[in-house]
């Protein structure tokens, strides 16, 4: 077994986790990076790992190392990685290097466009309720867990968030492929990074190697919802378990959501939407196939919260006798994620006047060729507000850069604004906030920087 692993890019979300859980194994850790941002620069100081200084340095790799694992932030001719390969080092990937380490394990994946993290948090969180013994790799801090890797001698199974993404800068096949899983669940399948796979078809194609390559015996659960997954969860494999699921029934009864049991008991919960229905399903169905029963998963549901940045409350009054205000703070992004959790939040306060504030600041989403996949996505929201800083998008997209009417055009919403200015985006937001009830903000980004919790508590103010 190695002993001494050093890590190029260690910063990274993912390697800086497993360097973490290596080192608790007893394996002598080293790493290198050009930049790191907390949450990892303070846990790799934590734990004496964080390198002195930032850059690569080739004398840092040398022959009496066991393996060196490249994170994908790093470029083919890192200089770190050339002198590791003219040594003829061991080179992996972190998926590569996590396969080894649970070859012994049965290893569940959980995969698809969203959810991921959320479906790996519950059961996750179900294995703990329980006092199970289990290892795992998920892709964000999650309540309760102290790391995001967690790898042990003794632990029979491991939790592992998959992605479909290239798994170095020498290894372009997609992460989820090294895991040869036991247990597969692919929860859906929505084309968001045009950057990174320029069809549909090329994306589609991942998830199709996923459950070609799944082992004889394995098991497929998949969302039988989703037009896409439903073909590829019905082609011929014989040896395999293919298990099809669909969204938990559910209530809503003043803004409280209650999971229908087939008994007929009603068992609360944190979270809402028929994006989150269908995640539990998913995340209960794979509990079944390793020991957690129905009875336990309910009892553990119950005091499971959302992942940070998942249909987050900000602010919330309760005023008796009147409306709810509340603000939201959510991860969504990608035009599927931004339909969900605009429907989830209306279908939840079907009363109330909704305000979506969507910011675009990925490659794909300020791209015009993918623009026009927001059609629609808003819908639900009585006003909505799109915000991109110019700068950015014409940085990104130098040769084609969007303009406001193309975005208006896109979503197609009769009653939409678009912003390209924070300051205007700020002082609009205020002046919406004594004419309705909910803001749903929705970004992978940070707005520029604007203070949502200032704008949430102004919402709250004006009840």
């Amino acid at each position: 077994m190695p002993k001494a692993i050093h890590f190029i890019s260690i910063g990274g979300s993912a390697m800086h986790n497993l360097a973490l859980a290596l080192q608790q194994q007893g394996f002598t850790i080293t790493g290198s990076d050009d930049e790191i941002y907390d949450p990892s620069r303070t846990r790799l100081q934590q734990h004496s790992l964080l390198p002195a200084t930032a850059g690569w340095f080739p004398e840092k790799i040398h022959t009496g190392l066991d393996a060196v694992i490249i994170g994908m932030h790093a470029r083919r001719d890192n200089p770190e990685l050339v002198r590791a390969q003219e040594l003829g080092l061991s080179i992996y990937s972190y998926p590569e290097f996590l396969y080894q380490q649970c070859q012994q394990k049965q290893r569940v994946v959980i995969a698809g466009s969203h959810g991921k993290t959320t479906i790996t948090a519950m059961i996750l969180h179900s294995l703990a309720f329980h006092n199970r013994a289990f290892d795992y790799l998920v892709g964000e801090q999650i309540e309760g867990f102290e790391t995001m890797a967690k790898l042990t001698p003794e632990a029979p199974v491991i939790i592992i968030e998959g992605d479909e993404y290239a798994s170095s800068p020498i290894d372009p096949r997609p992460k989820f492929l090294h895991y040869q899983p036991h247990i597969a669940l692919i929860n859906g399948i929505a084309w968001d990074h045009v950057n990174i796979y320029p069809s549909w078809e090329s994306y589609v194609d991942q998830f199709e190697l996923l459950a070609e390559a799944m082992p004889k015996a394995g098991i497929l659960i998949f969302d039988e919802s989703d037009n896409m997954l439903d073909v590829i969860g019905q082609k011929e494999r014989t040896d395999i378990t293919k298990i099809p699921y669909q969204a938990h029934l559910s209530e809503v009864r003043n803004g409280q959501t209650y999971l229908i049991t087939k008994q007929g008991t009603k068992i609360p919960v944190s979270f809402f939407g028929e994006h989150n229905m269908k995640n539990v399903t998913g995340a209960m169905t794979v509990c079944d196939r390793i020991g957690i029963t129905e009875d336990q998963f309910y009892a553990a549901i119950q005091t499971f919260k959302p992942v940070a940045l998942r249909l987050q409350k900000i602010a919330e009054t309760s005023v008796p006798n009147s409306v709810n205000r509340i603000s939201f703070h959510d991860f969504a992004h990608s035009p599927a994620k931004v339909e969900a959790s605009t429907e989830a939040v209306k279908h939840q306060y079907p009363n109330q006047r909704l305000l979506a504030i969507v910011e675009l600041h990925t490659v794909s989403s300020l791209s015009k060729t993918f623009l026009d996949e927001y059609k629609g996505t808003v819908d639900a929201a009585d006003q909505v507000v799109v915000y991109f800083n110019a700068d950015t998008q014409a940085y990104l997209n130098s040769a084609s850069p969007i303009r406001p009417e193309d975005v208006i055009n896109a979503f197609g919403h009769t009653n939409l604004k678009v912003f390209t200015e924070l300051e205007a985006l700020k002082e609009y937001v205020l002046a919406q906030v004594s004419t309705v009830d909910i803001l749903l903000f929705m970004s992978s980004g940070v707005f520029d920087g604007l203070d949502i919790k200032a704008i949430s508590e102004k919402l709250i103010q004006a009840s």
